[in-house]
């Protein structure tokens, strides 16, 4: 089998299969040697900046010397971005191999009469005996949906859990209260086990601690005073962290993106309880935080063009958050959203919140898109400022970047229409 073989058999597994029970990915992995389950791991749920946290953490654990495996989606171009080791995600060759072993695992689960796995179950599958023949350290856990039933969640003993924001994603699979999705979450919460969290929403903060509580776990909240802004541009952002051993020290992030702050306070407080003290070497995790770039996220793609993959609500007003604090006026905004998503309240916040000198609707090559005349409407409905409706990405960035002209282009609303910008600008030279 090549490896366009075994991408096109991964791409075919949602039309044949339905997500597991946990016990169900505990035998799947078992049959496969548990691979990985002896390493150290971090497991990392929430809603909005999961994929952040883990890079700022791998970004601190490699430059510590620790190897570290990363499984993330999910993936803007390539398949092989959900598993990486140490710096480098899977090449074409480590995946097929890896992929021909699950396969034959699986295999020997249809000969017992056992389903397939999931999509993500697969790739999960393949993610730990990927680490595990790395031979790494610690491995970087990001759920896909939820916590409590994610094929993730079969990891019994991590060393610490994370959860970031809390807020309304997902709403058909979570619930449709941000208490309701917070227990969602905090199922990954293991007893005895430390949890580090962004508590900077009282409903969701109640739900952890409550949960936390219930299993003894040790637990660290972490509040809007957890950092202050000292200086943020469109290049980088200089903050402290108020309520931390090392509260005087000024740390600097690339990007734009406020709500990155959180993110790292988040991944250091981890890493504090995680490493060993002889490993919290601030000037050294300070030099690994400031040279993370998470593609995707206020990522400047070109000059004056950035994506941003905010496609719910909440990550939305932290965009919109964002936008305030580096005081854009008028600014471009190129969106487009699935079907699936709260897209009529995102565009309320984008059309309340930032006042665009044209906002440009487009559409993404999905089942689930959107239609761009459809979005053209939703705009017009909540705004007097141009819309523009381009069906296809390749037109609607070229006109945003036309338009652009002296003023900040923002691309958000979907993660697909990230990865389809990211593949036009960079592989195909759209815009230059």
């Amino acid at each position: 089998m090549t490896y366009q073989e075994a991408v096109a058999y991964i791409e075919e597994i949602p039309k044949f299969t339905e997500k597991h029970s946990l016990a169900y990915i505990r035998d799947f992995l078992k049959r496969m040697g548990n691979p990985g389950m002896d390493r150290k791991i971090i497991h990392v749920a929430g809603t909005n900046g999961k994929g952040s946290v883990c890079a700022y953490m791998q970004a601190v654990l490699l430059e510590m010397g620790r190897r570290t495996g990363f499984f993330t989606s999910p993936h803007l171009i390539s398949l092989n971005e959900r598993i990486v080791v140490d710096r480098e995600q899977i090449d074409d060759a480590g995946f097929l191999a890896v992929f021909e072993q699950v396969k034959e695992t699986v295999d020997g689960m249809a000969a017992d009469g056992v389903s397939h796995p999931s999509y993500f179950e697969f790739l999960f599958g393949m993610a730990m005996l990927a680490f595990a023949q790395a031979d790494v350290e610690y491995i970087i856990l990001e759920t896909g949906l939820g916590g409590r039933l994610d094929a993730t969640n079969a990891v019994e003993h991590p060393a610490v859990t994370v959860i970031t924001a809390s807020s309304l994603d997902h709403t058909a699979y979570l619930g449709d209260t941000v208490e309701q999705i917070a227990a969602e979450k905090a199922g990954i919460i293991k007893a005895g086990v430390p949890v580090i969290f962004d508590g900077t929403e009282p409903g969701a903060a109640r739900v952890i601690e409550a949960r936390a509580e219930a299993l003894h776990a040790p637990c660290r909240k972490l509040g809007k005073n957890a950092f202050e802004i000292r200086e943020i541009t469109r290049k980088h952002i200089a903050f402290s962290r108020g309520s931390a051993y090392d509260k005087d020290e000024l740390w600097t992030i690339r990007g734009c993106g406020t709500y990155q702050m959180m993110n790292v306070s988040l991944a250091l407080a981890a890493l504090e309880t995680v490493l060993p003290k002889e490993c919290i070497d601030y000037g050294r995790w300070k030099r690994a935080v400031s040279s993370v770039v998470w593609k995707g996220r206020m990522e400047e793609i070109r000059l004056g063009i950035f994506l941003d993959g905010a496609h719910n609500p909440g990550a939305v007003e932290a965009f919109a958050d964002t936008l305030e604090a580096l005081g854009e006026r008028e600014p471009v905004i190129l969106f487009s959203a699935v079907s699936d998503k709260e897209y009529e309240v995102m565009a309320s916040i984008l059309c309340e919140r930032v006042k665009a000198s044209v906002y440009i609707v487009t559409e993404i090559r999905d089942g689930r898109r959107v239609p761009a005349r459809e979005l053209g409407e939703v705009f017009r409905r909540r705004t007097q400022r141009p819309v523009l409706v381009c069906p296809e990405p390749a037109e609607a960035v070229r006109e945003a970047a036309r338009l652009g002209q002296g003023r900040s282009v923002y691309c958000i609303g979907s993660l697909y229409l990230i990865g389809e910008l990211r593949r036009l600008i960079t592989e195909e030279a759209v815009c230059t």
